[in-house]
């Protein structure tokens, strides 16, 4: 059960948790995260084990994340940049952002949540050995589109990774702080629509500066490839200068 919106990680009990009382309602969320927790750390160790870099990228739907990804895969597969990523994307329902990534040439899974509006610590350790293969330097994670559950489940990952697309507007790091206070990097994607938009970058930056001082943030747009070159270069090697 997420410590901030109430669900559960299969909504089995939610009509349950609404009926009774508060005190069992805050048990039953310690026990959840209490068992994600345990098992985020046994897949850490793994990773740590093999060696793997995990990333898991975290935002609301459409800020761009797939599309991110569809450039660095077509990216890491050129013959002057190879480099092994595997990617596990997160979707309530149905395999388009899976069938997209393919189609760019990456090695990808779909994971579908059903009712859960995140990705939590045991659907990715069921895929460890198997689509995770220990030889992997690089795992991303395409989280849910959400802002609130995903960051408040613990998947085992090195780092995560906000991003933020310019259509959103400014203030959604105040609004929103768990994730960006605790983000390794954040994203700001869709800069390309700056002219378009009523978005100031400086207030932008002022909000993200308010729960974190010290993540570097970078200007992206996947689109037109502005910024992409430092992405690239923190996929290979987790810097980004």
């Amino acid at each position: 059960m997420c410590r901030d919106c109430g669900c559960d990680s299969a909504n089995q009990v939610a009509h349950f948790v609404q009926l009774v009382e508060v005190p069992r309602k805050l048990r039953l969320e310690q026990f959840v995260l209490a068992k994600n927790d345990r098992i985020a750390r046994e897949n850490r160790a793994w990773f740590e084990k093999q060696g793997m870099r995990v990333l898991n990228l975290i935002s609301s739907p459409g800020s761009g994340k797939t599309l991110l990804l569809e450039k660095s895969a077509q990216f890491l597969r050129g013959e002057s940049h190879k480099f092994k990523m595997a990617i596990l994307t997160g979707d309530q329902e149905k395999d388009f952002d899976a069938q997209r990534l393919k189609a760019a040439g990456a090695e990808v899974l779909q994971l579908n949540t059903l009712s859960s509006c995140h990705l939590d610590a045991s659907m990715i350790q069921k895929q460890l050995g198997i689509f995770v293969r220990p030889d992997l330097p690089l795992l991303v994670i395409e989280n849910v589109g959400n802002l609130v559950c995903p960051a408040a489940f613990d998947l085992g990952e090195s780092q995560k990774i906000a991003l933020l697309s310019t259509p959103e507007g400014e203030d959604k790091p105040s609004k929103y702080p768990l994730l960006f206070h605790e983000a390794a990097l954040i994203v700001l994607t869709k800069i390309d629509l700056i002219p378009y938009l009523d978005w100031s970058l400086e207030l932008c930056e002022q909000h993200i500066r308010r729960v974190n001082a010290t993540a570097p943030i970078l200007h992206v747009s996947a689109k037109t490839g502005e910024g992409m070159e430092r992405w690239f270069e923190f996929l290979k090697t987790g810097k980004t200068a």
